[in-house]
């Protein structure tokens, strides 16, 4: 595989891999299960914010995946970027484990991956 094929290949792996997992997440948010209760109470924060993060999720996963719409993709990258960074913030205020703290790192390179490798056609 040569540099010129490798570059869209990559970009589609972790863009579909980040957003895949984010819109799972988000939907687990959305319906509020008993581990993502105890994960907010756990960090601090009213259980009422997990259906807008959920949604925020949900719509900046589909936001970077579909074709067009450069400016909005801009937007969703900019949203799951302070989500992440936020995510892994509250774990380390909380006290939580190195490996909590990384996890939303984890997601957040492969969304910073997804933006630096994005095709023109997707920039503004």
């Amino acid at each position: 595989m040569n540099k010129e094929t490798m570059k869209p290949t990559v970009y589609w792996i972790s863009t579909l891999l980040a957003a895949g997992l984010l819109f799972f997440g988000g939907i687990l948010f959305i319906m509020q299960g008993e581990h993502q209760v105890e994960e907010m109470k756990h960090l601090g924060y009213p259980i009422y914010i997990l259906p807008f993060l959920g949604i925020g999720r949900i719509l900046g996963s589909i936001a970077i995946v579909i074709p067009r719409f450069p400016r909005l993709k801009e937007w969703a990258y900019a949203g799951l970027v302070f989500d992440l960074i936020g995510a892994s913030a509250s774990h380390a205020y909380a006290g939580d484990s190195l490996l909590e703290i990384a996890f939303p790192l984890v997601f957040l390179g492969l969304i910073i991956l997804s933006w630096v490798l994005r095709p023109p056609s997707r920039k503004l």
